[in-house]
């Protein structure tokens, strides 16, 4: 292990004296904010403190076994420790690489999912309704809240358009690789010949932002619109205009909501929508020009601009980013997305460490 990388490890470990120490004054447990901000940090560099303690531990058995292979009588023995212990060595060092790398604050904000039918008419907006299942499903895995910020509804089913908001612990983090093009291959429920057809929807995902930090909006660059709303809803939705639809003059970008009763209530939404396209925007126009590996979240919708293909007729999904092809179709779009979710976090991880030099 690195010299440079044992002395970021042992800060951490002095870290967590101070934070004991930190937690304990009664001046920061009547704060609650700094206390759970405290808190926050003192799990994380926990977690690192007692990998490394772990790691120095398995160093010292190793040169124990080592100056016993000169006793005969337990030379076989410490050769089997001196195999373990390397071996823990190895999956201490790379577990302790993941741990230091630098963490998005985005990961832990709540998100803004969009799903938008593309290539295919109304067998795309009815995938578009399968998609925004699997990921209310997996939500609702994880213990986290949806709320429908906006939906427009296909005639034959599924969404041509729908928002939703994902609030819980680190849903941009674990969704974020969710955003690019969703290809679909099966026979529609509308195709008499059994033919299978290829449809796509696009997937956005946005962190939610910062209150303290979102774009500050002008209200002159605004046109605020209000209108019935459609859809079920009873007599209220046929009789006031309460739907919100607010379009950003500079840039042509749109956020409606219709989802509520209120008129304030939607218009709240609209904008927070808007704030998080608008954060995007500026996000992706610095990604570009910093010359980032992935392209941007919305792509084209045409059927080749895909990052993962769901093949009904095989059962099969597959990730393209990182070639992952699972058979496990039905339960994939039933929201059992941990596997895949994992796979492209880890596969993210060793992008970072290979940028610094400390990949495999």
């Amino acid at each position: 292990m690195h010299a440079s990388f044992e002395h970021q490890l042992q800060r951490h470990a002095d870290r967590l004296n101070e934070l004991d120490f930190l937690l304990s004054r009664p001046d920061i447990m009547a704060d609650m904010a700094q206390f759970m901000a405290l808190s926050r940090e003192h799990a994380e560099v926990s977690a690192i403190a007692q990998r490394w303690a772990r790691y120095r531990q398995r160093q010292q058995d190793l040169a124990t076994a080592e100056e016993l292979l000169h006793e005969p009588d337990m030379a076989e023995m410490a050769q089997d420790e001196i195999a373990a212990a390397q071996a823990d060595l190895v999956q201490l060092e790379g577990e302790l690489q993941r741990m230091l790398l630098p963490k998005d604050p985005q990961d832990a904000r709540n998100a803004f999912v969009e799903i938008r039918a593309g290539t295919g008419g109304d067998e795309s907006a009815l995938f578009a309704g399968d998609l925004t299942r699997m990921y209310t499903r997996y939500a609702a895995e994880r213990g986290w809240r949806v709320e429908v910020m906006s939906a427009s509804d296909s005639e034959l089913g599924g969404y041509k358009e729908v928002v939703l908001r994902i609030e819980g612990e680190q849903v941009y983090g674990l969704l974020r690789f969710e955003s690019g093009g969703h290809r679909v291959q099966r026979v529609p429920v509308t195709e008499t010949q059994g033919r299978i057809h290829t449809s796509a929807c696009t997937v956005a995902v946005m962190p939610e932002p910062d209150p303290t930090q979102a774009i500050t909006l002008n209200p002159a660059d605004l046109r605020i619109d209000t209108f019935r709303a459609s859809g079920a809803g009873g007599q209220h939705i046929n009789k006031t205009d309460s739907a919100v639809r607010v379009v950003h003059l500079p840039t042509g970008i749109v956020a409606e909501c219709q989802d509520g009763r209120s008129q304030h209530s939607n218009k709240a939404k609209a904008l927070a929508v808007l704030q998080a396209r608008l954060q995007e925007k500026e996000r992706s126009e610095r990604a570009s020009k910093e010359a980032a590996l992935r392209k941007g979240l919305i792509g084209s919708g045409d059927r080749s601009d895909r990052i993962r293909t769901y093949n009904f007729p095989q059962g099969r999904v597959t990730d393209h980013r990182i070639n992952l092809t699972l058979y496990k179709l039905a339960a994939v779009m039933e929201g059992d997305l941990q596997e895949i979710v994992q796979a492209l976090q880890h596969a993210h991880e060793a992008e970072l460490l290979a940028e610094l030099g400390l990949g495999a």
